[in-house]
């Protein structure tokens, strides 16, 4: 079974000059340095897959068949051998080392380090975070232009796929609903400096091609339900592989028809993760704020003091930006919003560890008194 314990934290992988263009897994992003990384795996009896979706105590994975040569999908036990925290926890995009015979089922036995992580704060007042997915590429936020877009929200997007360590992409939906959607895609852009923001229509087909190539390797779809990701991901694979439902017409809200986060191959190569709608998007900390706000971190450069907190301070270039018009004052509230965000979660982590080491010294005292031996730091 999956031991939470040897799960490796998310890293980059290092090089290597091996190949893994034989490997059937390949289409799903298997990669020469992936194979170097697993050979010790391999050398236990081990098989690579990887995991296209997730359920309570099990999941589905795509893996070469050692008999055919082949690829084939197989169930497989995740249930952890310890405790195991959310972030450890096997989720859709992981790569894996599966035991075939593990009893009574096939299981996870560990998993590869991640490339990149999507980790969101869980709902609620908790400060534990939940991987959306894991070894993605290009992070696609979707937006509907059949309803003014949330700004705020896309901020909040962006901040998570930039901390993911994934290329982030805006891709307004339903474009065959509106008139304006070019002038709604300026309005877009001046929110999210430095990436690609494309105006796409499922129903007519309009921008579909483009995005096809604007998303190579692993993509992950995420927005609020409704937006239409689901009939997006059915465009790009050229097939009904989601069901889909007609947003309300009254608001255009969804009716979460994706209820899990699910891996598919795409017809023209590498795969796509479509996921159900997001009501809460809490940060998990990190830089992300400030790569999605890259514009204010540029004109802070500019303020007469490094460590201007932008109130009262003179020569303070965020504020005159703001005076001027320059800088909206929508934009900096949301960026002060989402650092107070960062701020919280980095000090409910830091109580969190210092917990977790006390209660690890408060097992080893007792264990050393029962023992009768001297307690040491």
């Amino acid at each position: 079974m999956f031991n939470a314990a040897s799960v490796p934290s998310y890293a980059p992988l290092s090089a290597s000059s091996s190949s893994a263009e034989d490997s059937p897994l390949s289409r799903y992003g298997w990669t020469p340095e992936r194979t170097q990384l697993f050979a010790p795996l391999a050398e236990a009896g081990l098989l690579p897959a990887r995991i296209v979706r997730v359920d309570r105590g099990q999941c589905d994975a795509v893996l070469a068949d050692p008999e055919t040569g082949g690829l084939r999908t197989v169930r497989l036990d995740t249930r952890p051998v310890g405790d195991a925290d959310m972030i450890n926890c096997p989720c859709t995009g992981d790569w894996a080392a599966v035991d075939l015979n593990a009893q009574p089922m096939a299981a996870v036995a560990t998993l590869l380090p991640r490339s990149t992580a999507i980790i969101r704060k869980v709902a609620g007042k908790r400060s534990d975070g939940q991987v959306l997915a894991a070894n993605v590429d290009t992070v696609l936020i979707a937006a509907s232009l059949a309803v003014d877009p949330d700004l705020g929200r896309i901020e909040r997007f962006l901040a998570l796929a930039w901390e993911s360590g994934a290329e982030p992409l805006v891709v307004l939906t339903k474009a065959d609903l509106v008139d304006d959607a070019e002038f709604i895609r300026a309005d877009v852009e001046a929110v999210a400096p430095g990436v690609t923001v494309l105006v796409v229509s499922a129903e007519t087909g309009e921008g579909i091609d483009v995005l096809r190539a604007c998303a190579p390797g692993t993509t992950v779809v995420i927005g609020q339900s409704g937006v239409g990701k689901s009939t997006l991901t059915n465009a790009l694979v050229g097939t009904e592989v989601m069901a889909v439902q007609e947003a309300r017409s009254v608001d255009q809200k969804g009716r979460h028809t994706t209820t899990t986060r699910e891996l598919t191959a795409l017809p023209g190569g590498g795969v796509l993760i479509d996921t159900p709608g997001l009501r809460e998007v809490g940060l998990y900390g990190g830089e992300g704020v400030d790569l999605a706000f890259a514009d204010i971190a540029e004109l802070a450069e500019e303020c007469r003091f490094h460590d201007c907190s932008h109130n009262t301070e003179p020569g303070c270039a965020v504020r005159a930006a703001l005076a001027d018009g320059t800088l909206p004052q929508r934009r900096m509230d949301s960026y002060l919003k989402l650092q107070r965000e960062n701020e919280w979660i980095a000090s409910r982590s830091d109580a969190r560890v210092a917990k977790a080491r006390l209660n690890k010294w408060k097992t080893i005292t007792k264990s050393m008194r029962a023992a009768g031996g001297p307690v040491k730091r």
